[in-house]
């Protein structure tokens, strides 16, 4: 019965962990499924994309000169290239949707009112972030850029460097606009508190044009007009982190009083069960023998009775001796039981 228990629970716990696996295969077969689909639908409108894309550079350039295709396979690719990538971005809710149902069973009740709002406000500020480069960025950069360009040089960028120099564009100010969530966040999981945030605003001034510096082509224009969004919406985000000050002070509660659990069970174990102890009372009452090696057995003749050190007291004088002669007749039995026992292993 023992070795057959011990089989079963390794089995259950791996029939736990395959349960998740084909959960998270199943959703991220549905995420591939949705992206490939809303690309089939694209594919026939590539080429239109891709003239909407490059519409801001085209039209600060000369008049009658375009994009140049350098790669020979470059005119097939690139188009298909961009669908693909505008498919990730429209099925990036559904996407996100697949992960929050992976991810969910796994939250709090409190956890889940707060991330669900987050969630979709991240995907949101994305966009915006992605609107904010398309419109305004863009096209103050390329208005600006190609007038520095020597008179013998003619401005025709390659279209696949143009949509490896926008789509870091759009990754960099997408990501810059989730100021707002990252902030939230800080604050909601205990990072840190509004007031630290608001005291460290010079430094995540400087922090932003950091940022900037890195995720943006190596011009002060660019630099600029990502890190003055971000260092406004963080302070979009400590304003927006007040809503959440009812889920914030819950969640606090919640999180000191399972680690003040945790802390009590690890200091204190469980006390052992009542029918254990009285069992391990009976058996300790019951049992004759006190102690034994190869060739002596010592056999208590009156059960010793299971003491309590809470429940000590002194032995009075009646009491005393009548211990101490049951001892004197225990030592003149041992006495006995040994010489009986030589005496056999005499015989021959």
């Amino acid at each position: 019965m023992t070795k057959k228990a011990n089989t079963s629970a390794p089995e259950g716990e791996e029939l736990g962990f395959l349960q998740h696996l084909v959960e998270l295969r199943d959703r991220l077969l549905r995420m591939v499924l949705a992206i490939g689909i809303v690309f089939l639908i694209l594919m026939p409108f590539a080429q239109d994309l891709y003239n909407l894309l490059s519409d801001p550079l085209v039209r600060h350039l000369p008049e009658g000169q375009k994009l140049i295709a350098v790669g020979v396979a470059s005119p097939f690719f690139i188009p298909y290239k961009l669908a693909m990538m505008v498919a990730f971005v429209l099925a990036l809710p559904y996407v996100l949707y697949q992960v929050w149902g992976f991810i969910a069973p796994g939250l709090y009740q409190h956890e889940k009112k707060i991330v669900t709002p987050l969630l979709l406000s991240s995907v949101a500020l994305f966009y915006v972030g992605m609107a904010f480069a398309y419109f305004l960025v863009l096209p103050m950069m390329f208005s600006i850029l190609p007038g520095f360009a020597p008179s013998n040089v003619d401005v025709t960028p390659d279209i696949a460097e143009y949509l490896d120099f926008v789509m870091m564009m759009f990754m960099a100010f997408g990501i810059g606009f989730e100021m707002p969530v990252a902030t939230i966040l800080l604050i909601t999981t205990g990072i840190a508190s509004r007031e630290t945030l608001e005291q460290s605003r010079p430094y995540v001034i400087v922090v932003a044009f950091i940022v900037g510096m890195f995720l943006t082509p190596p011009d002060v224009l660019s630099q600029v007009m990502l890190a003055v969004p971000m260092w406004l919406l963080f302070e979009v985000g400590l304003l927006a982190s007040r809503l959440f000050d009812q889920h914030v002070e819950k969640a606090s509660a919640e999180r000191e009083a399972r680690e003040k659990l945790e802390y009590q069970r690890e200091i204190k174990p469980p006390a052992a069960p009542a029918t254990t102890a009285a069992a391990t009372g009976a058996a300790a009452a019951a049992a004759t023998t006190a102690w034994e090696n190869d060739q002596y057995i010592f056999e208590e003749t009156v059960p010793v009775q299971p003491t309590d050190d809470d429940e000590f007291r002194p032995l009075t004088d009646e009491e005393m001796e009548a211990e101490l002669e049951r001892m004197d007749e225990e030592f003149k039995r041992m006495e006995d039981n040994f010489r009986k026992q030589e005496d056999d292993g005499k015989k021959p």
